[in-house]
Parts: structure tokens; C-alpha cells; sequence
């Protein structure tokens, strides 16, 4: 039996969450504030979301305004929020819109057209930009259906099955006469009710229609399977200073982790850890270029599907060669602002502790 829409709406109406790229009744929708919102959800939680958001829309109120930015700075004000490619499609797509007279396509087959907008994004921003009658599944949705209707099955295998019963949620009128609101009120109840862990079913307004609920089994809905164990991964960076506070950077290559941000140099990621005669056989290098390296510190970085532990070795120089300031790859206090994401970050300051800067 599906659960009443009517009595969800109703709930939402009482409970929606203020949310800053949200209309509120008797607004206008802003389809780019949704796609924007969306697309930095991905991954990520609304609290971590919230300030990123925010910035963006300071810096680029429109698509048109997002669109014209160079790429280094959509990239700075990125960093942080990781899935750097997120940052570089999210560009991309903003130039595509941008094309189309800054306005996005209104159905789902129309914004799957654009880079970086997969079938969860493009139905959330149908339905809740454009009101097409359409449940986007999102963990949220994920984890209230598999309760509703007690699906055993674990993820990541049991995903299709969990879906296919999602995508039936909004089969009654109330729900297709407010889509936007019907999905909205689908990711509230995920997110404060139907929580991973200690649900408040006492408070759902679809606890009555609630297979999981009857049968005493939601908290432990959706089951997954054993992860596999995360692989360690070794890398080396080389944090390189001169008396001025110059930082030697260079941009990681476009495919990858990290792909197109700055970072500090070093050798590619490996299996193997790298002793100190091999690594500092790799480092950066110039004519008359003489720095007395040091290890400082290690840096442990989870990726979704390795660990990385990253050895940082430090040097302080005097200046740098012209054939490195000239490049362009040292970065001086006051320069504009430089994306550096949350691992190089993270060297950075290991070098920084070890006092080289």
C-alpha cells in the first residue's frame, strides 16, 4: 500500500526546512539557485553545503555571471567542497545555459543534455524548478522507501529494486499537483525524521502505512553489504618556500583526483610507500637550485575508495630562480586568491608547523 501524500504535504507545510536556495510559499522558483544547490549536495551535507552556496551566489548571482568567470576562480571558491570535477562541469554546464540565453531546460530529458547533470540531478531540478511530476532518489528517498516498504535486499545491489518502488511515491493527485513540494518534503523527511540512525518514527506522518515501521525493523533498513577494505595509497609533496613567502605550486593534471586544481609538486600515487632516496630524487628542480629538503610531517587523506598517506618534505630557499618565478608557478602573499584543495591544504600546513614559513 502506498503511503498518503496528503499526509506528508501536510507535515511539510508545518516542518519545511528554511533553506537559502528554497522558495518560500508564494515565491518564485530560481532554477539556478536548485541546479547550483544540487549539484554541491552531491556528496556532501546541506551544513557543509550552506557557506559554499553562499559565496557562490555573492560572487555569481546568475548563470550568466557563473558562465563569464574564469575557471580559477570557480575553482577557488570550490575548494573545500571536494569532487573537484563537480567544480569544472558545474562551469561547463553554467556556459552551456549560459548559450541557451541563461535559461535551463525544463524536463529531465532536456537537462541531461548538459555536462555534469546525471538522472538524480536532472530529476530534482525538474521537479522542484519545473514541477514535473517526477521523484528524484536521492540516500534520502533511498533510505525512507526501503522502510516503507521493507526492502531486505542490502546496497549496494538492492539500489534498482529500492528505486523502482521510490519512483512510485508521487502516484496519487495530491502529490503530481505540487511535485516540487512532494520531493522537497521527501528529502525533509529523510533528513529530520526517517534519520540513518535512530528514526523519530513516533513523529512520521507516514508511520501508519510503514512496512519496516509494523515489522519493528526500520532503524536497521537499508542494509548493506560488508565494505570492502580501503586500499593505503603513498604519495610524496615537496613544500618549497623563499624568504618572501613564495610558494612553489603547479596544476595537477585535468583527468583525476583533484584534476585541474593547484598543488604542491611531487610524484604520481602508488601502492608502494616511497623511501627518502627515491623521493627526493623526484624533487623539484632548477639551474643552481640547492634546497636542503626535510621530511616535516605525514599527511593521512581518505579518499571514497583508498587512504592516502602523503610524506612532506619541506625546504626554505632564498629566491626562487627566474625560470620558476617566470613560469608563473610561485604564489606570494596577496597574489589572488589560489584554489588549494583540502590535501594540500593539509601539507601546507604540516610545513607550516614545522616552521619553513
Amino acid at each position: 500500500m502506498l503511503p498518503c501524500a496528503t499526509d506528508l504535504l501536510r507535515w511539510y507545510d508545518r516542518h519545511r526546512r528554511i533553506l537559502p536556495w528554497r522558495a518560500l510559499p508564494g515565491q518564485k522558483i530560481d532554477p539556478y539557485r536548485v541546479w547550483l544547490s544540487e549539484i554541491m549536495l552531491q556528496q556532501t551535507t546541506v551544513t557543509a553545503v550552506m557557506p559554499y552556496f553562499e559565496r557562490f551566489l555573492a560572487a555569481f548571482p546568475d548563470v550568466t555571471a557563473l558562465a563569464r568567470a574564469p575557471q580559477d576562480r570557480v575553482m577557488a571558491l570550490w575548494a573545500g567542497l571536494g569532487y573537484y570535477a563537480r567544480a569544472r562541469n558545474l562551469h561547463a554546464c553554467a556556459q552551456a545555459v549560459a548559450a541557451r540565453g541563461g535559461v535551463f531546460p525544463d524536463t529531465v530529458e532536456g537537462l541531461l543534455e548538459l555536462p555534469g547533470i546525471g538522472a538524480y540531478t536532472a530529476a530534482a531540478i525538474a521537479a522542484i524548478a519545473f514541477g514535473r511530476p517526477v521523484v528524484p532518489v536521492d540516500g534520502n528517498v533511498e533510505r525512507v522507501t526501503s522502510r516503507l516498504f521493507a526492502l531486505t535486499d542490502p546496497l549496494p545491489a538492492a539500489r534498482k529494486a529500492i528505486a523502482a518502488r521510490a519512483v512510485t511515491l508521487n502516484a496519487d493527485a495530491q502529490a503530481k499537483a505540487r511535485p516540487s513540494d512532494f520531493a522537497q518534503a521527501l528529502f525533509d523527511l529523510g533528513a529530520g525524521i526517517c534519520t540513518p540512525r535512530s528514526p523519530a518514527c513516533v513523529l512520521c506522518p507516514w508511520r501508519e502505512a510503514c512496512a519496516g515501521h509494523a515489522q519493528g525493523i526500520a532503524a536497521t533498513l537499508p542494509r548493506r553489504a560488508p565494505k570492502p577494505v580501503r586500499p593505503v595509497r603513498h604519495g610524496v609533496h615537496f613544500c618549497l618556500v623563499d624568504e618572501a613567502g613564495g610558494l612553489l605550486l603547479v596544476r595537477r593534471p585535468e583527468k583525476g583526483l583533484l584534476g585541474g586544481m593547484m598543488g604542491l609538486p611531487g610524484p604520481h600515487w602508488r601502492d608502494d610507500p616511497w623511501p627518502e632516496a627515491e623521493a627526493l630524487s623526484l624533487a623539484p628542480a632548477a639551474p643552481r637550485l640547492q634546497p636542503h629538503w626535510r621530511m616535516v610531517g605525514q599527511v593521512k587523506h581518505v579518499f571514497t575508495h583508498f587512504t592516502l598517506l602523503v610524506d612532506v618534505y619541506a625546504a626554505r630557499i632564498a629566491a626562487f630562480p627566474n625560470s620558476m618565478a617566470a613560469a608563473g608557478c610561485v604564489h606570494y602573499p596577496g597574489d589572488a586568491a589560489v584554489a588549494l584543495p583540502s590535501l594540500m591544504d593539509k601539507c601546507v600546513k604540516v610545513a607550516r608547523k614545522a616552521g619553513i614559513f
